[in-house]
């Protein structure tokens, strides 16, 4: 007779993988789950497991698991395939593109751009490293349900790289005379300018035709560019706070603390490895931190939609309050 593990998912235990593992309405909830979604150490798992973890989800969602699957077998898979698979799509995701990637990637681009940033081929190059990055993250994370076009995608990847250059030369210019540490702050104004052109561009398809709003079912209730431009935002939102700490502090404590520093005097070829450590640090507390400011299945009350699908909606479901629809990362 076989024995029955405890926690066999068939003995009492069970797991809802159509929706997420925490409460999303809380932050708390947010926070715990991108915790798991966002860590660096997905990116080390094989194609081969995140394909059977992605399998293992989809049959549970049927009911149909391998006999002797835990719950904590599932859990585990549900974790990996939402850091890897689009919620929409559900294709696998470009590497580079997963929010789980951020910690390695922006550790050295953050890294780069804070030690690199006087000399105007610096800026530029570093500039464009980071906007190509950016811009690969947005396509990698943005709502499927509302494709752009590859001319789309190139104005958004041309227009941030430009108001990223041009903030970074024209503060440098501005503040020739401001003491040295505040200069070090230049990149972050610049990220942040890009971030707020980028992000908008390259899902600018979202803004002009709207994206899926749904009931309490997930039944799609029509298109909204107003609950587009308020995910958006969020989502501006959130990039902005994840570089803002590290491009804060690591300035700071690379300018008061350790440059003072006679072994730090000695390796300065290195230091922009020091700071890629301190961005690194931050970036491993922040990225969940900052994926979690707003919900992915964002809410929105019926009555703020535009008129004619907000008139469709009450004609239908009069007492639906609000709709919910995917804001991205």
């Amino acid at each position: 007779m076989t024995e029955v593990n405890g926690n066999d998912i068939n003995c009492g235990r069970s797991v809802n993988v159509s929706d997420y593992l925490q409460d999303q309405t809380k932050f708390i909830g947010r926070l715990k789950y991108f915790s798991k979604v966002t860590d660096p150490r997905n990116i080390f798992v094989t194609n081969n497991t995140l394909d059977a973890a992605k399998d293992l989800v989809e049959s549970s969602r049927l009911g149909n698991q391998p006999p002797g699957t835990t719950v904590d077998d599932v859990i585990k898979a549900k974790y990996l395939a939402d850091s890897a698979f689009h919620a929409d799509t559900g294709q696998r995701m470009n590497l580079i593109g997963r929010m789980s990637f951020q910690v390695p990637g922006g550790m050295v681009i953050i890294a780069a751009l804070m030690q690199f940033y006087k000399t105007a081929p610096q800026v530029i190059f570093w500039q464009w490293v980071n906007q190509s990055n950016n811009a690969l993250v947005n396509y990698t994370n943005r709502n499927a349900n509302s494709p752009s076009t590859n001319k789309q995608i190139g104005v958004a990847y041309v227009s941030a790289t430009t108001a990223a250059v041009v903030t970074s030369l024209g503060l440098n210019r501005a503040l020739r005379s401001a003491p040295p540490l505040i200069g070090r702050f230049v990149p972050l104004v610049a990220v942040a300018a890009a971030n707020c052109v980028n992000i908008p561009l390259m899902r600018q398809q979202e803004l002009t035709n709207g994206v899926s709003v749904l009931d309490d079912n997930g039944n799609t209730l029509g298109l909204s560019r107003i609950a587009a431009g308020l995910g958006i935002s969020q989502v501006c939102i959130s990039r902005i706070s994840i570089a803002t700490p590290c491009m804060v502090l690591a300035p700071v404590v690379m300018e008061k603390v350790l440059e003072p520093m006679a072994w730090m005097k000695r390796i300065k070829p290195f230091h922009v490895f020091v700071q890629a450590g301190l961005c690194g640090l931050c970036l491993v507390f922040m990225v969940p931190v900052g994926c979690s400011l707003f919900p992915q299945k964002a809410a929105i009350p019926v009555s703020y939609l535009e008129s004619e699908l907000k008139h469709s909606i009450y004609k239908t479901n009069p007492k639906l309050s609000y709709v919910t629809f995917n804001k991205g990362l």
